[in-house]
């Protein structure tokens, strides 16, 4: 069991965390964010390409803490247009047959990391690794990937357009990280800026737990897809703290309702489930979560 803070020590803690990193931390990410894109641009099989090349994740939402500084950015080729359902044929598998398939890109995009870089690791399923300079930038993750879309009357234009990576292994992962950063910022300011503020204190938290071997290490997402599930009003009512409180009981509450509860859960992209086939997660890990951050942070045995 983790040690419980006082009341003092949590307040403490959570008026720390209720800003993200500061300004040198900004720059550091930024300047890993401009020697990616620099990579790409002068990388000559990509010249003419309508090829972008943004952070994604917790960086550009706001979200991130010093113990998850590096940066995701993806480099993704809107070029060809992947999908599935009743327009594969026209655009998934034949998209994936032209000049531009799933491993030319990802050759393509290791090689303009290394000549610009040096030094990557490329073992990695998704990501190709870029190591940390102290003092400079931190570590990153580079995902080569597609534009993918999917068709759905129900959505704005009738279709939701996210990004696709391939791994190693041929299994395909999709994406919605515009959508995220737009009903983030949404989110926050519906809620007077507390959502987010929540979402770092529970990654702080979960850091701390798995550093002191409470539970395993979880990724930094995962406290920003919980936590998206709170309603708005409650991260409303009362101080900072009371908002954190509320917004574990409320957390704990869908994850422990009998009838599908979890189920209802999505990701704040809010098109994709929080639990299901796929996730690096599950409903336990999140339930072991919510109970070690409310045990730790002093709120009850």
């Amino acid at each position: 069991m983790a040690r419980q803070l006082t009341i003092t020590q949590r307040l403490a803690l959570i008026n720390k965390w209720k800003n993200p990193p500061g300004p040198s931390e900004q720059l550091r990410l930024e300047r890993a964010e401009r020697m990616v894109k620099s990579a790409v641009n002068r990388h000559g099989p990509f010249r003419g390409l309508n090829i972008m090349v943004a952070a994604k994740g917790s960086y550009p939402n706001k979200t991130n803490v010093r113990g998850d500084s590096d940066v995701d950015i993806m480099v993704k080729l809107n070029d060809q247009c992947h999908t599935d359902g009743a327009a594969a044929w026209w655009f998934g598998e034949q998209a994936d047959a032209g000049t531009w398939t799933r491993t030319r890109l990802r050759e393509e995009v290791y090689a303009a990391l290394t000549n610009h870089f040096g030094r990557v690791d490329a073992d990695h399923n998704i990501a190709f690794y870029v190591p940390e300079v102290v003092g400079s930038r931190p570590s990153i993750d580079v995902v080569p990937c597609f534009k993918w879309v999917t068709y759905d009357f129900s959505a704005p234009g009738g279709q939701y357009v996210g990004s696709v990576v391939y791994g190693r292994n041929r299994k395909r992962i999709i994406n919605w990280p515009e959508y995220q950063l737009a009903n983030g910022r949404t989110k926050n300011t519906n809620t007077n800026l507390r959502y987010k503020f929540v979402v770092r204190v529970l990654k702080n938290v979960e850091n701390d737990l798995a550093t002191e071997g409470v539970i395993k290490a979880l990724p930094s997402y995962f406290s920003e897809c919980l936590i998206y599930n709170v309603p708005n009003s409650l991260f409303l009512a009362g101080d900072f703290d009371d908002a954190v409180r509320a917004s574990l009981e409320e957390v704990y509450r869908q994850l422990t309702r009998t009838w599908a509860g979890p189920q209802r859960m999505v990701e704040p992209n809010g098109i994709k489930k929080v639990f299901g086939e796929g996730q690096k997660w599950t409903e336990k890990d999140a339930r072991e979560l919510i109970e070690g951050a409310w045990y730790y942070l002093g709120y009850g045995g």
